[in-house]
């Protein structure tokens, strides 16, 4: 009976020693993105994340002059159209913006009139 126990025991507290580590590691390889690289969050920077591989809680770091720019998430369509929702859209403007990447796709631009129409936006794909 006493060995029975003492496996159960030994289970208890391998799964949340699992899930800690599970956790962990996903913390560790998380990576930190300047978008735009050293120039930032400015025009031109559509083609930024070519030859990238992003991954789920990966971190973009937008770096910008917030008297002249934000950064919006929007949809596939907002992004395609540079359009911003009336409502719901979460709006960045400190300058110095981190946002956590979900699994898929994220899309932002700079609402800023006529800015995501000069290439003021990403699409990013995490893995």
């Amino acid at each position: 009976m006493a060995h029975g126990s003492g496996s159960s025991n030994q289970a208890m507290f391998m799964v949340p020693f699992l899930l800690y580590l599970l956790i962990f590691s996903e913390t560790v390889d998380a990576t930190t993105y300047t978008v735009g690289g050293s120039d930032g969050w400015t025009f031109n920077t559509a083609t930024w994340p070519r030859g990238k591989h992003f991954r789920a809680g990966d971190k973009l770091l937008f770096k910008y002059d917030p008297a002249l720019h934000n950064v919006v998430g929007v949809s596939s369509g907002g992004y395609r159209r540079c359009i911003t929702p009336a409502a719901g859209a979460k709006v960045y403007k400190s300058g110095k913006d981190e946002v956590k990447l979900r699994k898929g796709m994220d899309f932002f631009i700079c609402n800023i009139a006529g800015h995501c129409e000069s290439g003021m936006k990403i699409a990013i794909n995490a893995v």
